[in-house]
């Protein structure tokens, strides 16, 4: 993977978000591994992601707005950080690293995701 080719994921990936049916099988594989939280235990398959998908956002046409910069590549790992702002949502700034992993067709068959709420206590005292 190079780093022009984990953007172009990423904006299917926002893509996908945004339409009421996702076509999930375009940027995952059959048996991905999905964890939303470094912390929750992972969804597997395309058959537990679209449920899940369907129930994590507000609707397919929630109002965001998503920037996504590629922090590393090596071989088909990559990490993103991305920058989402929801209209709508309480909390509505999110910070993130996606760890991703890709199989040889460059669909994603690992991911993790390090969210970060702009009020959310990230383990460090206040200065």
């Amino acid at each position: 993977m190079s780093d022009a080719e984990v953007k172009v994921w990423v904006d299917k990936y926002v893509a996908a978000w945004r339409v009421p049916a996702a076509q999930l099988a375009e940027i995952f594989t059959e048996d991905v591994s999905y964890r939303p939280s470094p912390w929750e235990e992972p969804v597997r398959g395309l058959g537990q992601l679209g449920p899940f998908w369907d129930t994590a956002r507000a609707g397919h046409n929630e109002a965001f707005e998503l920037e996504r910069e590629v922090i590393a590549v090596q071989n088909n790992t990559a990490v993103v950080r991305v920058r989402v702002d929801y209209a709508h949502d309480t909390p509505s700034k999110w910070r993130d690293l996606w760890v991703l992993e890709f199989n040889e067709a460059g669909l994603c068959r690992v991911f993790e995701e390090w969210p970060f709420a702009e009020d959310q206590f990230d383990g460090q005292e206040p200065s």
